[in-house]
């Protein structure tokens, strides 16, 4: 399998998503107490009534690549996976996700098994993590890396495909 190719532009086979401080704007271990509850507005909440949502783009993100023919992955080394896995599914996100790594340890174990997984090479992924570390450690597979600031936008996304693209000449 290659990279596909989208009016002149190359797209990656999978688009990985780390989720804490990327996909949302808190970390599901430390930051929310299950269980979460879908008010009738639709917001959605957290036992102790904080409010649980994305960031803004990510609804947008994920269906804007969903209608290309992106393949999506969710990977997280969150302490607690059981919590993850139900903001995914509160948040109406889950359906996106055709591969999810969720659980404690290094990145390099949650892409390994996207490979085997999936069979997409790690030249044709696109990853977004918020953490350093991580995109050291994942750009040494050959994987294309970008590291979110301050959670997923429009512009970041932009610029992950135009890296990916450029590698991809």
């Amino acid at each position: 399998m290659t990279a596909s190719k989208d009016g002149g532009k190359f797209l990656p086979e999978l688009v990985v998503f780390d989720l804490d401080f990327t996909v949302w704007p808190f970390w599901a271990d430390t930051h929310v107490s299950p269980p979460f509850t879908k008010k009738s507005n639709g917001s959605i909440q957290d036992s102790g009534g904080n409010k649980v949502k994305l960031y803004n783009d990510m609804l947008e993100i994920l269906k804007h690549l969903s209608s290309k023919g992106v393949c999506l992955a969710a990977a997280s080394r969150t302490e607690d996976p059981p919590t993850a896995q139900e903001l995914l599914r509160i948040l109406d996100i889950d359906q996106y996700f055709s591969y999810k790594e969720i659980y404690p340890g290094s990145k390099l174990a949650h892409f390994k098994r996207f490979v085997e997984a999936s069979g997409i090479a790690y030249s044709n992924m696109l990853f977004f993590d918020d953490e350093e570390r991580n995109i050291h450690e994942v750009s040494r597979l050959g994987v294309t890396c970008v590291l979110v600031k301050r959670g997923m936008t429009h512009t970041v996304l932009q610029s992950g495909l135009a890296q990916f693209a450029a590698k991809h000449k």
